[in-house]
């Protein structure tokens, strides 16, 4: 393992820079030492130095880079070096403890716990860490460490969602141990746990196992709701494991997609997490409106959820407020719920034909290929007994219809114009303000999607004609 650690590290412009520049014994710390064992990239740079302050070493590397120095915890001498492309940065601390081994028996898991002598080219691994790695299992250090910080027990479930390693058994009766505390810590710090959570390949895993240890319903408690709704004609599972089905999809659909669907659900749009993260966090909140709506058939014995889509549109503004998403963020995750079923109802319609499909487009416009994907994971993740393969096929084939009519068109769309503000036609048909106005200007816009008014004189005639 020292060979893949050398090697990184010759590869890596800014650590083989400190390396020949600097005289000070640095250690290579944590989360870049273990995604570097991984074989994985990373931007973020964590150093221990031991014979320097840590804030006087870190102002002589601020300025040896020409990058910015952001002091953040000056009690415990913790200082970060943001570079200039503000993408890559380095955290430079003393440590914290008497020694490099105490300060690394502080973390959270054993893979997180390894040093790297950056002059000596020696590994210091006190718990056992390159063990864990290399048989793929997820260890806490000491579950004192999870009552210090609560946080690290999301970390644990993080780590898994970005790994697939397995959870040690004895780790997660310690989560179980210390589960009252999930929620102590602040709100934007477990929102951030969440993003990375499903931002990982095995978020499904992740999720699951949250809710065996309890969890999952601290942090979403709707799952308690979800969990109530059993499978039914057209779902062989669970309202709970459908909503982890779909979102574990909707990561298998993009594993498949061509180039450009990657490219737009790698974007990183708001949040400062990818489309498909919160796709696939959406994919998980699908269906929260279920539960509110649920009604049988006394006739047939049909599940019926109408309007679960709206209503689990409006549920999600709460949720995720009180997790500290944006307005951005809960924007397009919303948007995303309200429309799950809107590409599959579009594409059963008697006749299809350009003008609708363009319709979607100018509904939907960036968000059209998630919503597409989303769709996509839904049916797939549905197979109850009145459920055939013909019908998943077909409608995943006019999916992707759709979703080829976008991408064929979408560099030549440009945004519809606004025909008529509110004041113009106020004065054309002499009104004041009123729901009405509202009711008029909500059926012109609906107009232009549909290409039934596409100039000014068209809206004028529109208008003054509507009902």
């Amino acid at each position: 393992m020292n060979s893949k650690i050398i090697d990184k590290i010759k590869s890596d412009e800014i650590l083989s820079q400190l390396l020949d520049n600097f005289e000070e014994q640095i250690y290579l710390v944590g989360g870049a030492v273990r995604d570097f064992l991984l074989d994985k990239a990373t931007n973020d740079r964590d150093l221990i130095v031991l014979n320097a302050d840590a804030r006087d070493f870190s102002l002589k590397v601020s300025d040896f880079f020409n990058a910015t120095f952001v002091p953040l915890d000056e009690v415990n001498k913790i200082y970060r070096i943001v570079m200039r492309d503000k993408i890559n940065y380095i955290d430079i601390t003393n440590p914290l403890g008497e020694t490099l081994e105490k300060d690394l028996q502080r973390r959270d898991l054993t893979m997180n716990a390894i040093a790297y002598d950056l002059k000596n080219n020696l590994l210091l691994d006190p718990t056992g860490g390159l063990a864990d790695i290399k048989n793929k299992v997820l260890k806490i250090i000491d579950e004192k460490n999870l009552s210090d910080d609560p946080l690290r027990i999301l970390r644990i479930f993080r780590f898994q969602a970005q790994t697939g390693f397995e959870i040690d058994n004895e780790t997660l009766k310690s989560v179980e141990k210390y589960l009252d505390l999930v929620n102590n810590p602040a709100v934007e710090r477990i929102n951030y746990e969440i993003m990375h959570l499903f931002s990982g390949e095995y978020s499904d895993i992740a999720i699951k196992n949250m809710d065996k240890s309890g969890v999952l319903e601290k942090i979403f408690p709707i799952v308690n709701e979800l969990k109530k709704v059993p499978p039914n004609s057209h779902h062989h599972l669970r309202l709970f494991e459908h909503s982890i089905e779909t979102s574990r999809m909707i990561n298998e659909i993009y594993k498949t997609s061509n180039k450009d669907v990657k490219a737009h659900l790698e974007r990183i749009d708001f949040g400062g997490y990818s489309r498909l993260a919160h796709l696939k966090l959406a994919g998980f909140l699908h269906d929260i409106g279920k539960f509110q709506t649920w009604t049988i058939e006394q006739d047939s014995g049909r599940h019926r959820f109408i309007k679960h889509d709206d209503v689990g549109a409006k549920m999600s503004l709460n949720i995720l407020k009180k997790l500290s998403f944006s307005n951005k963020q809960i924007e397009y995750i919303s948007e995303m719920i309200k429309n799950h079923i809107y590409p599959s109802s579009l594409m059963s319609s008697p006749e299809i034909n350009d003008k609708i499909l363009m319709r979607y487009v100018r509904k939907m416009e960036n968000n059209s290929i998630d919503a597409i994907i989303l769709a996509q994971a839904d049916r797939l993740s549905a197979r109850g007994p009145a459920v055939s393969e013909e019908m998943v096929e077909k409608n995943i084939n006019s999916l992707n219809r759709l979703l080829k009519f976008y991408l064929d068109v979408k560099d030549t769309l440009e945004p519809l114009p606004k025909l008529l503000s509110g004041n113009e036609v106020m004065d054309i048909l002499k009104i004041s303000p009123s729901p009405k106005l509202g009711e008029i200007m909500k059926a012109l816009h609906e107009a232009q999607l549909n290409g039934d008014v596409i100039t000014k004189e068209h809206a004028i005639t529109f208008i003054k004609n509507f009902n």
